[in-house]
């Protein structure tokens, strides 16, 4: 399997936590670990509410992985009695937990010093147009009223 770079990785985590949202998977957090684990660099972690739906966020993961990404899952452990299914995608771990397993083993406060991310890479919104022109409405306005003020003036001297 080729390396991939830490932002592939990146790219990797946040789309299985996208994945894992796509089944309404619960909670789900991106936490940064480069330089704080020696098994991950990053781990998604998400709740599901029942076996079912544990089953169901799995299985969408693994697919859509394979689909999009062309990469299945290095190692897949756990099983749904467990209730805690861990995939892994080279430097990415992916947990889907039940509620009760969740709050039991706490991984967030367990790897407490690494950096929640982002679950998403938002663009930069573009200023709206209508500042412009609003601007320009105002400008010209003034000078209309510029008009009509020395008008008034002249009418006072008068």
């Amino acid at each position: 399997m080729p390396t991939r770079t830490t932002m592939e990785d990146l790219e990797l985590a946040r789309a299985c936590a996208l994945y894992a949202d796509d089944k309404k998977a619960e909670n789900i957090r991106i936490l940064d670990l480069r330089g704080l684990s020696p098994i991950s660099d990053y781990f998604v972690i998400c709740t599901a509410l029942s076996t079912p739906q544990l089953r169901a966020v799995r299985d969408e993961i693994i697919e859509r992985m394979k689909e999009e990404h062309n990469t299945a899952p290095n190692v897949k452990d756990g099983n749904f009695e467990s209730q805690w299914i861990i995939l892994v995608y080279g430097n990415v771990m992916v947990h889907i937990l039940t509620p009760e397993k969740r709050e039991y083993y706490s991984l967030e406060e367990l790897w407490g010093d690494a950096p929640e991310l982002a679950l998403t890479v938002e663009a930069p919104v573009p200023e709206p147009q209508t500042k412009v022109k609003k601007v320009a409405v105002k400008k010209a306005a003034a000078v209309k009223k510029a008009p009509a003020k020395s008008a008034t003036k002249k009418k006072a001297t008068k």
